[in-house]
């Protein structure tokens, strides 16, 4: 019995030295890789989709669930904002030749409407530094949608926005009907006026809705960074896409009472959710000299100068076809109803790019998709070439021009995510309302400016009216192709502009990572800009016609 004790111990032993050894042995690499994968990425079931988890998005900390009660106002503020861009825009362009404008007085209005955004950084810089009732955005943004508000509701209970029908003689002597204002409609300055307040309110509102914005992103976990932008911007562009269709028919149909009284109305209805936001009241303010001092060292950041120099340079380049919507109209015949209807097909397919980004192309590199939307870009504006040669492939003129401007936007949609999403990402905290404003208006006003070159190239090549109406195309072929390089050599400068949010902020670390001339060349252009912008709004004002304008 011993020695089978003795055996059986021993044999015991040996198992136990031999799964010892078994357990000892070092995993291979796949293994190890394995193991290591399975630790960072444990595997997680799928749930079914519920309409809590929509709501209310389990991957995101609740400052980031936008419509959670405290949170609501910022998605409806940028609802509103798309809402009164679509509801105003075809009322501005119709109503003042309505009352008898003229194009002078047209242009006028026009400058009015956007003046205040020249004043965005000034809005912000005033909502970091000085709170209201212990408040930085909430109070402003309230103040700023009652001041839109009561604008609109002025113009509404002081005059008479109906209108009559009027004969007239046209050009081909037969007598035809036209819409003029009754005696007490409101004078060109009065309305002027009017919307000058409203659009004050407007944008600082605007101003607060970004400023808020960029305060939740910071909070967002890497794995969904940029999903607090794309949803409100989404939220804009569909509300856009929705509004300025319907604005169009309400006009026609109805006249400008019930559009006013819209742009009246719709302001007061975010009250109530303003109400609610859910700001931290009497949080500590920076001194306005420590502000200033970390908005100069922010600037002087080559992750901020590096990717703003692309934004305003390739900005700079998206000069269009200025003769482009005259051509269709004189040389095509284009009706109103059907130039109307590629405004309505543009706005929807740009607000189709934005949802395309968002769910499809969120995590893909910057420089991959600004160099396929440029090239994607090039290819449409080169299009307008076969346009005019006449070679539509079988289709009408009308839905081969939809079709090539209807897409073109939709590849803007796709492009126009991407830099905000990067300029939220650098600003500072405790300023983000003066900084990303700061950012914004260097990208607008690149865009502005891009308007004026545009301008600029139409006396290059004989593209006036009677050319166009003779069927003198040589220089609009001429004009097309120009625009196109132009635009096309944006994708030069894409070295600039980083890959990703991480490699942003690695630009830092590299060779002239702080540079007092980047920031100083920076804000240049930012206050250039800015006093250029108020400059020809005055201007518009105060000497109507100043740029030939009859």
């Amino acid at each position: 019995m011993k020695i089978l004790e003795d055996d059986s111990s021993s044999s015991g032993k040996s198992n136990s030295r031999n799964s010892k050894e078994v357990e000892m042995q070092p995993l291979t690499l796949q293994e190890e890789e394995d193991h290591i994968e399975k630790l960072l990425y444990p595997t997680v079931e799928e749930k079914p989709w519920n309409l809590q988890d929509f709501l209310y998005p389990p991957n995101l900390p609740p400052e980031c669930q936008l419509l959670r009660l405290e949170n609501i106002a910022i998605p409806a503020c940028y609802l509103l904002v798309g809402l009164l861009q679509g509801l105003s825009g075809p009322l501005i362009n119709v109503y003042p030749l309505d009352l008898g404008a003229t194009e002078a007085q047209q242009t006028t209005l026009s400058s009015i409407k956007s003046l205040p955004a020249a004043f965005k950084l000034i809005f912000g810089f005033v909502s970091d530094n000085y709170p209201i009732c212990g408040y930085r955005r909430k109070s402003y943004m309230l103040l700023g949608w009652f001041v839109a508000s009561l604008s609109m509701a002025v113009l509404i209970f002081t005059t008479n926005l109906g209108l009559d029908k009027e004969e007239f003689i046209d050009a081909t002597g037969a007598v035809a009907t036209r819409n003029v204002g009754p005696e007490d409609a409101p004078s060109i300055p009065f309305l002027s006026l009017q919307v000058l307040f409203f659009g004050t309110g407007f944008w600082v509102a605007d101003v607060m809705g970004d400023s808020l914005v960029a305060e939740k992103a910071k909070l967002e976990p890497p794995e969904a960074r940029g999903s607090i932008q794309s949803s409100c911007y989404s939220y804009r562009f569909f509300g856009l896409m929705v509004a300025a269709p319907f604005s169009t028919g309400l006009y026609y149909k109805f006249g400008p009472y019930f559009v006013i009284f819209l742009m009246a109305v719709l302001p007061m209805t975010i009250l109530p959710f303003v109400f609610y936001l859910g700001e931290p009241r009497n949080v500590q303010v920076a001194s306005t000299r420590e502000q200033c001092t970390e908005i100069w060292n922010t600037v002087c950041s080559r992750s901020v100068w590096q990717p703003m120099a692309f934004v305003y340079i390739y900005n700079l380049l998206q000069v269009q076809n200025a003769a482009w919507r005259e051509y269709l109209r004189t040389t095509l015949g284009f009706t109103s109803e059907q130039l109307n209807l590629m405004y309505v097909a543009s706005v929807i397919l740009l607000y189709l790019g934005v949802i395309t980004y968002k769910y499809c192309m969120i995590h893909v590199s910057w420089r991959y998709v600004y160099g396929v939307c440029t090239s994607l870009n090039a290819v449409f504006s080169a299009l307008q070439v076969l346009l005019i040669m006449g070679i539509t492939f079988g289709l009408s003129d009308f839905w081969f021009a939809l079709g090539d401007d209807a897409f073109t936007e939709f590849i803007q949609g796709i492009q126009f995510l991407p830099t905000t999403i990067m300029m939220v990402h650098l600003c500072p905290v405790g300023s983000e309302g003066a900084s990303y404003a700061m950012f914004t208006t260097v990208n607008n006003s690149a865009l502005n400016l891009s308007v004026a070159l545009s301008t600029t190239l139409l006396g290059i090549w004989d593209v006036s009216k009677e050319a166009l109406e003779n069927h003198e195309l040589t220089g609009m072929i001429n004009l097309t192709y120009l625009t196109t390089a132009i635009q096309l050599s944006g994708i030069l400068f894409i070295g600039l502009l980083p890959r990703t949010r991480e490699e942003l902020f690695d630009l830092k670390q590299r060779d002239f990572g702080v540079s007092k001339i980047g920031g100083f060349v920076f804000l240049f252009i930012t206050i250039s800009s800015i006093i250029w912008a108020i400059f020809v709004g005055v201007m518009n004002v105060v000497a109507p016609g100043w740029m030939g304008e009859s």
